[in-house]
């Protein structure tokens, strides 16, 4: 499937390379899936950030399973951080790549001032391309 995304770090960009994500992504014409936001489950906003990224992270695993797709077939990811510093950052990169398991989709994070319900921290939403 990843033939059908081609990947890019532009010399005129940062090389994003070594951080674990692409620049820019390229997906060829096809079907795709756009899965909403994933924010965590009661019990992990109960037990803190590191528990919210890890169900976020197992949220997404589930929606592509769904989707018989995999992390190589992710096109742009989204993460939505509240209170983003460099802490939040760190741990949340870490778990994205070790979800991306080698796969580097393009990434934006976002720091916010809150989400959709109280005690979230952290939310992805995905786009993702299908196979035919």
């Amino acid at each position: 499937m990843t033939d059908m995304i081609t990947r890019m770090n532009p010399p005129s960009l940062p090389d994003t390379t070594a951080i674990g994500y692409a620049q820019i992504s390229v997906a060829e014409p096809g079907r795709m899936a756009f899965v909403s936001g994933q924010v965590a489950s009661a019990e992990a906003v109960e037990i803190g950030f590191d528990a919210q990224v890890a169900d976020v992270m197992a949220k997404a695993a589930a929606a592509l399973e769904a989707l018989d797709a995999t992390p190589a077939d992710i096109v742009m990811a989204r993460v939505y951080v509240v209170d983003l510093d460099q802490a939040r950052l760190g741990a949340t990169v870490e778990r994205f790549n070790a979800f991306c398991n080698g796969a580097t989709p393009s990434l934006t994070g976002v720091g916010v001032a809150a989400l959709a319900g109280p005690g979230l921290l952290i939310e992805m939403e995905l786009q993702v391309r299908l196979r035919t």
